[in-house]
């Protein structure tokens, strides 16, 4: 479980499928309201408190994202509208809406353009060589499609990408339209060719 503050109000988790397995929780029972499925966001809960301070006094939104071989993206939030259900969470009583969504699409959100470069030469040696790369805020987007991932192992060249970045939260939409492109389809193979090729040849 990495747990990540965005805001005074709002922390992301990132939770792995392993880190669901070791729970004995399937990607199916967080559409459901089960025991367990409340262990795990008291856990949160607990877990945000002791890492990052952040304390749970009143009502929260939870959005969970799930993302094909990465895992579970969730945002807390704290502040929520009418439609609700509660959580009980140890003494107090903390009401909690639960908004869950799936994606095909792997996309990776990076603070710094050095990890993509150093991400690139990982992945062309690893095979991949496709992807588009976006700035967008600051910050930098790599979003892979299926074709991408032809005669790829998907779980390795997934856990290539979480060494350097993490699943992006905001929607690939919303970066395509207002971000910028920098390097679209093998922006892989772009990049390993401006950046890491070229130093080779020099050496």
């Amino acid at each position: 479980m990495r747990l990540e503050r965005l805001a005074s109000n709002k922390f992301k988790v990132f939770l792995t499928y392993d880190d669901l397995k070791e729970r004995g929780i399937s990607k199916e029972d967080l559409w459901q309201d089960v025991p367990k499925v409340h262990d795990l966001f008291r856990d949160m809960m607990l877990e945000a408190d002791d890492e990052l301070g952040f304390k749970v006094d009143g009502p929260v939104a939870v959005e969970v994202y799930a993302m094909p071989a990465q895992g579970m993206v969730i945002i807390v939030t704290k502040g929520l509208p009418d439609d609700h259900y509660g959580l009980d969470y140890d003494e107090g009583y903390i009401e909690m809406q639960v908004t869950l969504d799936e994606t095909e699409e792997i996309f990776y959100e990076f603070q710094d353009i050095e990890d993509v470069i150093d991400l690139a030469a990982r992945l062309y040696a690893f095979g991949a060589i496709g992807g588009t790369l976006y700035s967008f805020e600051n910050r930098y987007y790599l979003s892979f499609e299926e074709y991408d991932l032809d005669e790829i192992e998907e779980e390795a060249f997934v856990a290539l990408l979480s060494e350097y970045g993490n699943p992006a939260t905001v929607s690939s939409f919303r970066v395509a339209e207002y971000g910028k492109v920098i390097a679209e389809h093998e922006a892989i193979l772009q990049l390993y060719m401006n950046f890491i090729g070229g130093k080779r040849t020099d050496q």
